[in-house]
């Protein structure tokens, strides 16, 4: 007899006395649970006993994988294809079961957690709703196609008799172009013409398609055009990695903002970094930033197209390439001031169209502008002299001329005159050199004559002191006309001789003015 069996055998022997039976010094019986050999074997045992396992490791992930177990006794099988959904469904259900608990086990009590929820099956049969409660808007299936698209005769039609349909149906071609504008852009807003049964002609299906091509092409550019173009007081992405690249890199420590904006460039204030072996981060500095868009300033080019530094260069077809070259060319008439003891902004760095400076103020603030600022008569005259020095110093030592000086490009620091925008000056043989010169002088003159400078000369009078050109000529129509003769002259000779002319022909040297 084997174990099992004693171990029930052994409660059915016969009967003792008392003290024997009820000690209670004695050790307690153990009664076993009595079970043969094919229970311990049993399939159904051991699943119970696993399920145990998992509801005792994993009770939430076992109660949400549970269901109705599909057996033969409420199903009939004798159907291989129920049969063989009763298993995929089972084999679904272990699947997804054995994806959530590897979805525990991961993410643990981690606040960020992952799902497996792609990758878990589909049970199309395990479902209480009907197939008619399904919506079929809510399916890719277009109702008005053919499960099994079939190919139209070459006939070019479809029936016999009444019941013939040609490819060029009101009908159909209108189901068919309603269905068609889902795939117009998704920002174009079309409802849901397939719901209303909405059939739409030829022609209004082409014009809402132009109106769509129309917009979306409208909306490209438009979005083109904020990122590849400067705005007002903002920059496009291009110039902001330009501008993080110059703080991570060190030279700049941070940029506050923007102190101003013009019609060709826009100015942030900043505060130097680290000062390199080869170069000097002032403490302040100021950032001009060029708009790469010419909507507001259109007439670049002839500043700069005639200019024998940049005339090879020059390429009117690439915007993006002559808002370099400005940036660029203010950077070498700045230098050249500089160079000359000109007050102006000290240049630091270029990058692109993106030109760093010395700040003209003190603690973010701007010094004024020469038009904003109010002045003593003492000072205003003092500062005529020095702008009259600083013409003559730009047109003989730096042989340029400024070609936008007023008194808006002005500005007064530490009790003297700065200048600045100097991007757009050209030298004096420049075809309009001339002509920009006596623009200069008469803002100048105007400017200090309403101030109340006794001593201000007229254009014509400054322009022949900073030039020392010797033109008489009584009214103003013939003074210009003798300055267009001389840029005449000046520009046939570069297209003979293939040079500039060192020099106009003068009397001599201007003279020197001074207080």
């Amino acid at each position: 007899m084997d174990s099992v069996g004693v171990a029930a055998a052994a409660p059915d022997a016969g009967p003792g006395p008392a003290w024997q039976t009820k000690c209670p010094w004695g050790a307690p019986s153990t009664t076993s649970i009595s079970c043969s050999l094919a229970d311990v074997m049993s399939e159904q045992l051991a699943k119970e006993l696993q399920l145990e396992e998992e509801n005792a490791a994993f009770p939430e992930v076992v109660a949400a994988a549970e269901g109705p177990f599909i057996t033969g006794e409420n199903i009939d099988t004798s159907s291989d294809l129920m049969l063989a959904q009763m298993l995929q469904m089972e084999f679904d259900r272990e699947y997804d079961a054995q994806l959530r608990r590897e979805e525990k086990k991961i993410n643990g009590d981690s606040k960020v957690s992952i799902s497996f929820e792609n990758y878990r099956k589909v049970h199309p049969y395990d479902s209480d709703s009907s197939e008619d409660e399904v919506d079929w808007q809510d399916t890719r299936h277009d109702p008005y196609r053919a499960d099994k698209p079939t190919t139209t005769p070459r006939r070019g039609f479809i029936g016999k008799g009444k019941d013939i349909t040609t490819k060029h149906d009101e009908v159909v071609c209108g189901r068919k172009n309603t269905a068609r504008m889902e795939n117009f852009a998704p920002e174009f807003q079309v409802g849901d013409g397939i719901g209303m049964d909405l059939k739409l002609s030829n022609q209004v299906f082409n014009a809402l398609k132009q109106h769509a091509y129309s917009e979306e092409r409208r909306s490209a550019r438009l979005h083109e055009k904020k990122e590849h173009s400067t705005a007002e007081k903002a920059v496009d992405p291009k110039t902001r990695l330009l501008l993080y690249k110059m703080v991570n890199s060190g030279m700049l420590e941070t940029i506050t903002g923007c102190i101003s904006t013009g019609k060709e460039s826009v100015v942030f204030h900043a505060y130097g970094g680290n000062a390199t072996e080869d170069k000097v981060i002032p403490p302040e500095c100021a950032i001009k930033v060029f708009k790469t868009t010419l909507n507001e300033f259109k007439n670049r080019d002839k500043y700069i197209k005639d200019d024998y530094r940049f005339k090879d260069r020059f390429s009117k077809l690439n915007p993006r390439k002559i808002i370099r070259m400005w940036a660029e060319k203010e950077m070498h008439n700045l230098t050249r001031m500089q160079n000359a003891g000109i007050p102006c902004p000290q240049v630091v760095i270029l990058k692109k169209h993106v030109l760093v400076m010395s700040f003209i103020g003190q603690d973010q603030v701007p010094a004024p502008k020469l038009k904003d600022v109010t002045l003593s008569s003492e000072d205003m005259k003092k500062a005529y002299y020095q702008i009259l020095n600083m013409m003559q110093q730009l047109y003989r030592e730096c042989n340029l001329v400024h070609a936008d000086l007023s008194e808006y490009n002005m500005l007064w620091h530490d009790g003297k005159v700065w200048l600045i925008d100097v991007s757009q000056s050209v030298e004096p043989t420049h075809p309009h050199g001339l002509e920009f010169l006596f623009r200069d002088c008469r803002n100048v003159s105007q400017f200090f004559q309403k101030g109340g400078v006794a001593e201000a000369l007229n254009e014509r009078e400054l322009f022949n002191a900073v030039s020392g050109l010797n033109i008489t000529a009584d009214n103003e129509v013939d003074f210009q006309a003798e300055i267009e003769a001389l840029e005449k002259m000046n520009e046939d000779h570069v297209q003979n001789h293939g040079k500039k002319l060192s020099t106009f022909s003068s009397d001599g040297d201007p003279p020197i003015y001074d207080e």
